[in-house]
């Protein structure tokens, strides 16, 4: 079986739309399958990491400013850095020559039905990765690993009625390290021994540093600290000085062993997106801070489940109201092992394999 995946990463995209194809990626390798990537050459890019996990890239073209056309259509379309009409071309030519295709995977905010309408006689199938809801595609398999409220109407209208929809927290696409460590899982009593600051690769609204600094305004810090940034971090830089300053804490960048740290820590400091799951998978409570929009509805719900102290926008969130909620929390291990609980919870039906399952015998 062939399959190839569209997906980009770069400084204002993120890192978490490649790592999770990687994620299914390597599943699908594992159970047989031939797997390529497209990607386009941007500033803060993984492709030299696509690499190195021996996947083949078929690169676009740097583009330097985004060339989108007239009105567009949804506010991430500028993501593809050109005009959807150039990429679309750029990608059915590759395909074209790449014949015979069972499955094109596409996980970019920026693609839509017009691009994917594109690529049908190019290919068997289409899998669409998505969590916005904000655009109509065409697509044989819509996945979406996230949990929303009304979560099944999401993408009525939105693909057609013959799509399969994968829909919550039940089909999210974990890493082996992460199965692996939820095999080890321990009984989280609150106590705080370990913290872990995470905001995924880039952290666009460089809340690392927010975090750090709000670590000053505690009354104590009798707790060891693992700050994780990633290559795409324009800050990465300043953070490493910082935790330098700092006798017990660890500095960390594009690591492989996250899973690790999160069995390792008490409480975490993050966003949302897809490390919001891991630290559920795991049962690690967390202090969450939106980062984008798209995190807004998901975070809030958390909290309401009582899986995480959700502290909101971070425009409105300062390094105080950072530390306060940290010495509150800090104070009240009872609450801490309630929110370690309510965050297992919510993974308590996952559905180990089922995305690879509909894929290879679709």
């Amino acid at each position: 079986m062939k399959i190839i995946f569209r997906t980009d990463a770069s400084s204002e995209i993120g890192t978490g739309h490649v790592m999770r194809c990687l994620t299914l990626a390597e599943q699908l390798r594992n159970a047989g399958a031939s797997v390529t990537f497209i990607c386009r050459e941007l500033k803060g890019d993984l492709i030299h990491l696509i690499k190195k996990k021996n996947f083949s890239v078929y690169v676009l073209p740097y583009s330097g400013a985004a060339h989108v056309g007239e009105s567009p259509d949804h506010p991430h379309v500028h993501w593809l850095r050109t005009d959807w009409r150039v990429d679309s071309k750029q990608t059915k030519e590759y395909l074209n020559n790449e014949q015979p295709i069972d499955w094109l995977i596409i996980d970019h905010y920026a693609i839509d039905a017009k691009w994917e309408e594109q690529m049908k006689s190019s290919v068997r199938k289409i899998m669409v990765i998505d969590d916005l809801a904000d655009r109509p595609h065409v697509c044989d398999i819509l996945l979406d690993q996230n949990l929303y409220k009304n979560m099944e109407n999401r993408y009525t209208g939105l693909v057609p009625e013959s799509s399969l929809s994968l829909l919550g927290p039940s089909y999210i696409l974990f890493r082996p390290e992460f199965r692996k460590a939820r095999s080890r899982l321990h009984n989280r009593k609150g106590k705080v021994k370990r913290v872990l600051i995470a905001f995924g690769g880039s952290d666009p609204t460089n809340e690392t540093i927010k975090a750090m600094n709000a670590l000053k305004h505690l009354h104590t810090i009798d707790f060891y600290v693992d700050v994780v940034v990633g290559e795409t971090n324009l800050k990465k830089k300043k953070i490493k000085d910082m935790c330098e300053g700092f006798p017990n804490i660890t500095y960390h960048c594009q690591i492989d062993y996250m899973a690790d740290l999160m069995l390792r820590a008490d409480l975490a400091l993050g966003g949302g997106g897809s490390t919001t799951w891991e630290r559920c998978y795991l049962g690690l409570p967390a202090v969450t801070i939106e980062m984008a929009v798209n995190q807004s509805e998901i975070l809030i719900l958390l909290a309401d489940k009582g899986a995480i102290c959700h502290l909101g926008k971070s425009e409105n969130v300062g390094e105080s109201e950072i530390a306060k909620c940290l010495e509150r929390l800090l104070k009240n291990p009872s609450e801490i092992k309630r929110m370690a609980e309510a965050a297992l919870a919510l993974i308590s039906n996952h559905k180990e394999g089922a995305v690879i399952r509909h894929i290879m015998e679709g």
